[in-house]
């Protein structure tokens, strides 16, 4: 629930930037909210650790306040058994994370990249704003001064990716093209001008002019600026595992200069998991019987919360510094067996002690 519940935050603050797949680049609504309920895949695994370690602390805490754990500890059972049901439950966690962080995450970002490479933008209308120069599609620029519904006054057209050079007369001959108009009205994805101009910037040659009272514009071949290529983060794990290995170079990541930044995104995938059972013996330090103020309650929060930090800080370094590589993967194994070892030797001394 908790995890669920940090998700559905972050997606809907994410959505929020999402909106400009309508706004800016023109896509349609189902567009939009199939490309968020995608994005969701990628946001969750962030939450996991955080909301593994809140969903532990308040369950250990609930049953200390309640003095629910007197009744185990007088029964007989050790706490050492509880710590180790801790720490299976953290490995159903690790392997959950695993799955999704290097599988499902992976496939369902690229299926959303693909779904904007697939469809095209639905209406050119949302991407007009008054008075405003937007260069929402590649090599297309425009503005517009005044716009009701999708009627357009005082229309500035200009086009340098070779879009509209079938309205000159000369069209190899052409290298950008302008168009001023009075007066416009946008049916979807065609534009029809009155009372205008079409001026053609020729190469090595005076500018060509061509006045006109009224001219349709099929927009639906332009491109949007959407970056529609998939990411490294968007890209199948056996794919880069491959580029790493050397096994492969067909991918565009396969080089030196990229794998730099393949390195921290296989790090995220099978490294951060490692550090739930960590968290999971951190919790387990609420079970110490003390009144040392380094093992209070909102210091052991701390200690979880370090561990968190220096897992999302670290593992954005971890393909610059091979020594910093080394030390993340490795960390862990070593908090693992201090934390733990500790752990054995406080409760056998409250043995000794009772």
């Amino acid at each position: 629930m908790i995890l669920f519940g940090l998700s559905l935050i972050a997606l809907t603050v994410r959505s929020v930037n999402f909106l400009d797949l309508i706004v800016e680049s023109g896509y349609s609504v189902s567009t939009y909210f199939k490309y968020s309920f995608l994005n969701i895949f990628g946001i969750a695994p962030k939450f996991i650790p955080l909301s593994f370690l809140l969903a532990l602390t308040i369950f250990i805490m609930k049953h200390i306040n309640d003095s629910e754990f007197v009744i185990l500890w007088t029964s007989g059972v050790k706490k050492i058994f509880l710590v180790n049901l801790f720490f299976s439950i953290s490995l159903v966690v690790l392997i959950f994370y695993l799955i999704l962080s290097t599988f499902l995450t992976p496939l369902a970002l690229n299926k959303s990249r693909q779904l904007l490479s697939n469809e095209n933008y639905n209406s050119f209308l949302p991407t007009i704003k008054t008075q405003q120069f937007s260069d929402s599609f590649k090599g297309f620029t425009f503005i517009v001064e005044e716009k009701n519904g999708n009627e357009l006054k005082n229309i500035f057209l200009h086009d340098k990716g070779n879009n509209l050079k079938n309205l000159s007369s000369n069209i190899l001959n052409t290298s950008d093209t302008t168009i001023l108009s009075e007066y416009g009205i946008i049916k979807r994805n065609k534009l029809v001008l009155f009372n205008g101009q079409i001026i053609s910037s020729k190469k090595n040659s005076e500018n060509e002019i061509i006045k006109f009272e009224q001219l349709n514009i099929d927009l639906s071949d332009l491109t949007t600026t959407t970056i529609k290529k998939p990411k490294i983060q968007e890209t199948s794990t056996i794919e880069l595992l491959n580029c790493v290995l050397k096994k492969s170079n067909i991918s565009r990541y396969c080089n030196k200069e990229f794998e730099k930044e393949i390195l921290p995104v296989l790090n995220r995938r099978f490294v951060i998991p490692l550090y739930i059972p960590v968290l999971s013996l951190i919790c387990a330090l609420l079970l110490i019987k003390s009144r040392k103020i380094y093992l209070n309650k909102f210091c052991i929060f701390i200690y979880s919360f370090i561990v968190l930090l220096f897992t999302e800080l670290a593992v954005r370094y971890t393909g610059l510094n091979k020594l910093l590589l080394y030390f993340f993967i490795i960390t862990p194994f070593i908090l693992f067996l201090i934390f733990y070892l500790y752990l054995i030797f406080n409760f056998s001394n409250e043995n000794k002690n009772t």
